[in-house]
């Protein structure tokens, strides 16, 4: 080594990104230097130009030149290093990564330098030397120094293992394949991490591709959840001005309306009042008169004087005369148009709502497996009635015993599920959804907290939700058709009356942790009256 690199080390010539003796050494702007193959690549799989050691970012990408003296001097270092081992670079980084110990040396252990297969020893270079000049021991197989080569070892034949069984994806050795693997596809190990290789990055890239398109999904849905969030507010806002504007141009016209007629009562009474004091002032008069002519002792005169002084000629009968409020049923009149126009709006929205739950609409068929022994269901699993023999059918765990229910085949773990069933010329049903491991077996009493969540109709007009206890549901006209909304992560389960767009009933706040189904409950024939089926009903999407 030159005089004027002496008092250098080799670790002032190291590659902070490869950690070996600079190849084709460049600077880059903030000073530090790499090889221009580490740097390059460096660059180009990240998509900054920014410095490995400093962090710098540089706006544009620096142009490399190889700093001649600083490769001079680092080929000097370079050179003991090529005669000293005959490794790859790759490799030798591999070995770098955890020192080996010597298994011979005593005491403090040096660095072991290869390996040997054979005796499954390693060997430091002093413990080395028999493998390298006896003749014997010279046939055996050196690598570089490695942990655990027992590992490295075939168990059965205690032969190395250098070949791979694509078939039982395993390593082998020789004596494997004309045994155990004898018909089987094996390849030599490089062949065989190349192929895993691959297929390892085809999986990762597969992976990949799959994320980013779940990532583009999730950017779609938050821009659909927006512009969904935005016309939910547009038309919430635009009912709710026309409902204000609505009320405000009511209150308007019922204060007008009762001052007007308060106007009119004051008018009236004015007239009366007037009329009344006429009459007193007449009648003052007439009682002055009267007193006038007592002076008189002519009691023939007086008599005939008062018989002409009839009080009826100046007044009238005022018995049934009074003054009444002429604003009663105002209130009821004024309001009457604003709650119909009230009531439009209500079914307007709940028809927006109807709209927007119904496209999250889902193929639902019934499961003979869960149905109980005397339901019929047709054959294609969309209607179930209750019939009136039983049928001899297995017990399994997944059917209802007592009560007359039927699942759907569908299960729903997460997500959103809406779907639609006729009702029509029932007396009684139940409607609704019920969580997998539910109670079959037995009376049950069905309720959120049992892990059903029903509507039911009784008695022909008796509609209740089920909630434990029941609420009673007040409904202006029978449905004929019930639509079931389910948000799972939301916690809600819906029930609306399809042909009137109204809502029946909402369950909040539930909370879901295991699949739900959808449950069907058509009760007892009763006589025929309730005979007809529940029938699942294919979507037609309201305008």
């Amino acid at each position: 080594m030159s005089a004027a690199s002496c008092f250098l080390t080799e670790n002032q010539f190291l590659c902070s990104i490869c950690l070996e003796v600079f190849t084709d050494p460049v600077a880059i702007p903030c000073g530090h230097n790499f090889c221009k193959t580490c740097i390059t690549e460096h660059w180009d799989f990240n998509v900054q130009c920014q410095c490995p050691n400093c962090q710098k970012v540089f706006n544009t990408r620096p142009e490399l030149q190889v700093n001649t003296l600083i490769s001079e001097i680092a080929a000097q270092f370079r050179q003991p290093a090529q005669q000293s081992a005959s490794r790859s670079s790759s490799e030798q980084k591999l070995s770098n990564l955890k020192e080996v110990p010597c298994d011979i040396c005593t005491g403090t252990k040096l660095k072991a330098v290869k390996s040997c297969l054979v005796c499954l020893v390693s060997y430091c270079e002093t413990h080395l030397e028999p493998h390298l000049t006896i003749s014997s021991l010279k046939r055996h197989q050196l690598a570089d120094s490695v942990e655990n080569l027992e590992g490295r070892m075939c168990t059965k034949h205690d032969k190395l293992l250098e070949l791979f069984c694509k078939t039982d994806q395993m390593c082998v050795c020789m004596l494997c394949t004309i045994s155990d693997h004898k018909t089987h596809d094996v390849v030599p190990l490089k062949e065989g991490y190349e192929g895993k290789k691959a297929e390892l990055e085809d999986e990762i890239q597969e992976m990949i591709q799959k994320r980013q398109e779940k990532v583009e999904e999730i950017k779609n849905s938050v821009e659909l959840s927006k512009d969904d969030a935005d016309r939910e507010i547009a038309d919430g806002v635009q009912v709710l001005t026309t409902l204000k504007e609505s009320v405000e141009r009511s209150q308007a016209e019922l204060t007008d309306t009762i001052k007007e007629k308060q106007k009119k009562t004051e008018k009236q009474a004015e007239g009366f009042l007037t009329e009344l004091e006429q009459e007193i002032s007449d009648l003052r008069k007439r009682s002055t008169e009267v007193e006038q002519l007592s002076q008189s002792e002519d009691y023939l005169h007086l008599l005939q004087s008062l018989l002409s002084l009839n009080t009826a000629s100046l007044t009238k009968d005022w018995t049934e005369v009074s003054v009444h409020p002429l604003y009663a049923g105002t209130v009821s009149r004024v309001l009457a148009p604003l709650e119909e126009m009230l009531s439009e709006q209500i079914k307007k929205m709940f028809g927006v709502e109807l709209k927007r739950v119904q496209q999250y609409t889902v193929d639902v068929t019934l499961d003979p497996d869960t149905a109980y022994t005397k339901l019929i269901l047709s054959d294609d699993g969309k209607q179930v009635k209750s019939g009136n023999d039983w049928k001899f059918l297995p017990d399994n765990p997944k059917r209802f015993d007592t009560c007359p229910n039927v699942l759907a085949k569908q299960s729903f773990p997460s997500g959103r599920f809406y779907y639609e069933v006729q009702v029509k010329g029932k007396t009684d049903w139940f409607l609704g959804v019920a969580r997998e491991s539910i109670n079959r077996k037995g009376s049950i009493t069905p309720s959120p907290q049992i892990g059903f969540w029903l509507i039911c109709l009784r008695n022909e007009n008796e509609y209740k939700a089920c909630a434990g206890p029941a609420v009673p549901l007040s409904l202006r006209c029978q449905p004929e058709k019930v639509g079931v909304f389910v948000d799972y992560e939301e916690g809600l389960v819906s029930f609306y009356d399809v042909d009137a767009a109204f809502l029946i009933y909402t369950f909040t706040g539930c909370s879901f942790m295991e699949k739900l189904y959808p449950l069907f409950c058509p009760l007892g024939d009763n006589s025929g009256k309730n005979s007809a089926p529940l029938i699942i009903s294919p979507v037609k999407h309201t305008e």
